[in-house]
């Protein structure tokens, strides 16, 4: 099995969201963090705290979003 795209969870000062998940996500989210727990050794006490990074990531690569930012759009 290849690397994950996310690594570690950052302790950073968080900002509280309320979200639901369709509970196919959650199952996912929550295979993700063991799968992650595994390679990292690091147990993921909680999978809701992979969203984070997760987002990040996701918005660090998305091109179109980069380049909206860069044209003040």
């Amino acid at each position: 099995m290849g690397k994950l795209k996310i690594t570690s969870i950052d302790d950073d000062k968080p900002v509280k969201i309320n979200i639901e998940l369709p509970a196919g996500l959650h199952r996912d989210l929550s295979e993700y963090a063991a799968v992650l727990s595994a390679q990292s050794g690091q147990p993921v006490s909680d999978p809701a705290r992979l969203i984070a990074p997760m987002l990040e990531r996701f918005m660090a690569t998305d091109r179109e979003f980069a380049r909206a930012r860069r044209t003040g759009r």
